[in-house]
């Protein structure tokens, strides 16, 4: 457009394209789909018959010219196969004992109640529907076209028997749909999921005393405060004892080893465990709510003074009672409770007497907290499932929730990728291993997997193309 000299052409397409305003924007091969599309001639793709109509029945049309390719031509490629479909489900009756007596009775003259014979294709009729003879590639066809099909949109299994039912009938025939739709893996990758959880609660052990097994957190992304960002916060699983820590969220494992070091393995020891899963531990988390809860309370507009209320908020958590053990945590592992402000009464208590009195206290906060776990167990599990039982050899599904994809948005991706196959256990209750290729994350809990569906349909599933 930017040149002097215009052809004749292109002065005419000049003049008709100075009416609009646009702008030309470079856009790249890989985002130019639909151009590219339109850009493919036709004729070149007709040998694939019925084929190429059925995954392109949207855009067949616009992609022929009109002046190059007559309807007739791509239509009969259709009327072709419908023939041999046709031709197919007569030969078949004629086979199937059941309807061979009915074909056979209709030759004599007679009729049959509910059924006619259609007068046209000569089809059997069951109710003005074509009864399909027993026969799973007649079957199979069916279905791809009222299933699998862009124009039937891969619905469940109570719409796709409704579609199918309007044109066809054959014995059994909600048996096979339900089957057919339930082992479709395009459909399972994009399943919804409505059941409960498959995770049974497996409560962690009860330590014996105090500081021997531990649970540890992090509260992140906090304005600086005295230059730190962020707080590592370390619990005591049996007495629910804490400590708040303020670190710089760049923190590495050599400094965060020494923080421990500081803090818990100078005052209590090495502990025989820590518990940083937030999937097996809810009580780390419950502590950083109880934290944060309180931190808002107190701290200026600017929020950056939050480092300055850290000690008296491990004192008010570590002064109060808890609702698992019903003593406060001072109680818990000292016996007594702290001096809160100048009223208190003197108590003075024998060192042999203060000794008993710590062991009696801990047998009984061992005791609720069994009774508070117990309980709590009993809750979680009415949303929760038993988990399906995974063998060495098995198809499972593998949820995507957690796994990037290079796709632009999860919105239209699979939310079930595979399935692949059980290679083992690696414990009783929580993990197996799956061959994945790429090999990416080797171990899965049953909460990210379920079986694969109905493998009544081997055929169908192994015939299966889908992406």
């Amino acid at each position: 457009m930017s040149s002097k000299v215009l052809t004749f052409r292109q002065a005419r397409w000049a003049e008709f394209l100075s009416e609009f305003h646009f702008s030309i924007t470079y856009r790249p091969g890989r985002l130019a789909t639909l151009p590219d599309a339109l850009s493919r001639r036709d004729n070149v793709y007709l040998e694939r018959g019925e084929d190429f109509i059925s995954k392109n029945a949207m855009s067949f049309h616009q992609l022929i010219k009109k002046d190059e390719v007559q309807p007739s031509r791509y239509f009969a490629v259709k009327v072709e196969s419908f023939s041999n479909f046709i031709d197919s489900i007569q030969r078949k009756l004629w086979q199937d004992s059941q309807y061979r007596s009915i074909l056979e009775e209709f030759g004599k003259g007679k009729s049959i109640q509910d059924y006619s014979l259609d007068s046209s294709s000569h089809l059997l009729l069951f109710n003005d529907r074509v009864v399909v003879p027993n026969d799973p590639t007649i079957q199979h066809n069916i279905l791809q076209k009222r299933h699998d099909s862009p124009l039937a949109g891969h619905r469940g299994q109570g719409k796709t028997l409704k579609l199918v039912k309007r044109h066809f009938h054959w014995y059994r025939m909600t048996q096979f749909i339900k089957d057919y739709v339930s082992s479709c893996k395009q459909c399972s990758r994009k399943k919804n999921i409505h059941h409960k959880k498959f995770r049974i609660l497996k409560p962690l052990p009860i330590p014996n005393g105090p500081w021997i097994c531990l649970s540890m957190g992090f509260i992140t992304q906090l304005p600086l405060s005295n230059s730190f960002d962020s707080i590592l916060v370390i619990v005591d699983r049996f007495s629910n004892m804490m400590v708040f820590i303020p670190k710089m969220s760049s923190i590495t494992s050599l400094d965060l080893a020494h923080l421990f070091i500081k803090n818990i393995y100078s005052k209590h020891g090495l502990p025989s465990s820590i518990v940083s899963d937030r999937e097996t531990d809810g009580q780390t988390e419950r502590v950083n709510q109880i934290l944060e809860r309180y931190l808002w309370m107190y701290v200026s507009y600017h929020q950056d003074d939050w480092n300055t209320w850290l000690p008296l908020a491990e004192f008010a958590y570590k002064n109060s009672d808890q609702s698992s053990t019903k003593k406060s945590l001072f109680f818990t592992v000292y016996g007594r409770y702290p001096h809160f402000d100048s009223v208190h009464i003197t108590q003075y208590t024998p060192s042999g007497k203060l000794s008993t009195k710590i062991q009696s206290v801990q047998q009984d906060v061992k005791r609720e907290l069994e009774v508070s776990i117990n309980q709590f167990k009993r809750y979680a599990d009415k949303s929760r499932a038993s988990p399906p039982v995974f063998n060495p050899g098995d198809m499972v599904w593998l949820s995507s929730k957690n796994i990037k994809s290079t796709r632009p948005t999860k919105k239209l991706s699979e939310r079930w990728l595979g399935p692949f196959p059980i290679l083992n256990k690696v414990s009783t209750h929580a993990s197996i291993s799956m061959e994945i290729n790429p090999p990416s994350l080797p171990y899965f809990t049953f909460g990210t997997s379920q079986d694969i569906n109905n493998p009544k349909l081997a055929s169908r599933a192994s015939s299966s193309n889908h992406h």
